[in-house]
Parts: structure tokens; C-alpha cells; sequence
């Protein structure tokens, strides 16, 4: 006889995000995210994407939306001790808060590349199959352009993760018929149609969108 899985509480997620919370750095880092205006993604979506840079032995990333490092230092922190971090962002000011918080966490600038420019002119540029991990954070109605080029530059055995796909659960009404949430359901039903991906849905960051390139 199957037991019927209780539904999730709302104290849940304030557990996961407790569970392994920030150190002083990444908690710097978020109090300069939140003066610059930008969303930093949660502490339980921060440790999947350490797990994941970690599982990979990763040396190769590439992020979309640099933000104030928050995100990019928990790459770091899972990444190969050779790893280079890759990240692209269109604002100059976020670029500088990013490269505070990596001098704080003790990483020299030869493990991290950040490019000011369109997600979707500079991942044109990079080398096809190349990487390890791509990481998306950044405005929802790139996200379709980014997932045709992120897919096209991992590795066979690659994961390719989307931040904050349920956006507060607009996702899943059907009410929402705004442009920025029809390109939340275009990446999710791609990823789930998608020959060459092995996606699932987490439950952090507002819905981490992940796949594994086979």
C-alpha cells in the first residue's frame, strides 16, 4: 500500500535555506546585492549550485547575470581549485561588486572572467561544447535565447540550470499571459521536449531549472 507524500509546508523552505547558511563573505556580498537593487538567489539555491559545480569537478562555467557575486562565489566554492568562472552581465557596477566579493573569499583574478555585454552576443562567442556548467540569472525574456546557446556549449555530461523559472508562481497560472512568462513556459516545456537533455525541476531558488546534456 502506497502512504500519500504530505504536501510541502511553507516553514520548508526557510529550513532549506537555513540549512547551510551564508558565511560572512556571502552575506556581505547579498547586503551589496540588495544596495545595488539586484536579486541575489536564496541559500538553498546557492548550495545546489555548488553541489552541482562539485558533482561536475567543473573547470569550466559560465554564468548569465553576475549580479554582486553571490551566485558565482558558490560556482567558485564547488569548482575544480583550476577552475575558471565565466560571467557576463550588461552592468559595469555589478561587475566591480562581483570582483569585491571574490578578492574578500581569497580568489585571485585569474579564476574568474567577467565580461560586460548581452548574454546573447557573448555566448555566440564561446567555444561550442566547451564547458562544464551554464548557470542563467538573468531578465526571463532572454531565457529562450539563452537556452538554444547555453545547450550548444556544454560537454556531454554537462548541466545547464535556469534560476527562478516559476517566478512566484506565475508559471503555473494560466492567467499570466505576459512576455516574460510565456518565455518562462517556453524554456521548461524546451527542456522537457529535448532530445539531447535529462531535465528536472528542483524545488529552490524559486524553481531551478536543470538538465544534463547526454
Amino acid at each position: 500500500m502506497n502512504t500519500p507524500t504530505p504536501a510541502a509546508a511553507p516553514a520548508d523552505s526557510g529550513f532549506v535555506d537555513g540549512y547551510l547558511p551564508d558565511d560572512e563573505v556571502l552575506a556581505a556580498a547579498r547586503a551589496r546585492a540588495e544596495d545595488l537593487g539586484c536579486h541575489p538567489l536564496s541559500a538553498g539555491a546557492g548550495a545546489t549550485l555548488r553541489f552541482l559545480a562539485a558533482t561536475l569537478c567543473a573547470k569550466a562555467v559560465v554564468e548569465v547575470g553576475t549580479g554582486a557575486g553571490v551566485s558565482g562565489l558558490c560556482l567558485l566554492r564547488g569548482m575544480a581549485p583550476d577552475g575558471v568562472l565565466t560571467s557576463i552581465d550588461v552592468e559595469p557596477e555589478y561587475q566591480r561588486a562581483a570582483r569585491a566579493t571574490f578578492r574578500e573569499a581569497g580568489y585571485p583574478p585569474g579564476r574568474t572572467r567577467l565580461i560586460i555585454g548581452r548574454a546573447l552576443d557573448v555566448l555566440q562567442r564561446l567555444t561550442p561544447g566547451g564547458y562544464d556548467l551554464v548557470f542563467v540569472d538573468s531578465a526571463h525574456i532572454e531565457y529562450p535565447g539563452c537556452y538554444e546557446l547555453g545547450v550548444s556549449l556544454l560537454r556531454r555530461g554537462g548541466i545547464i540550470a535556469f534560476h527562478n523559472v516559476l517566478a512566484g508562481g506565475r508559471v503555473i497560472d494560466p492567467s499570466h499571459r505576459d512576455p516574460e512568462t510565456l518565455a518562462l513556459r517556453e524554456v521548461a516545456r524546451a527542456f522537457r521536449e529535448d532530445d539531447r537533455l535529462v531535465p528536472a525541476l528542483l524545488p529552490v531558488g524559486g524553481g531551478l531549472l536543470v538538465a544534463a546534456a547526454i
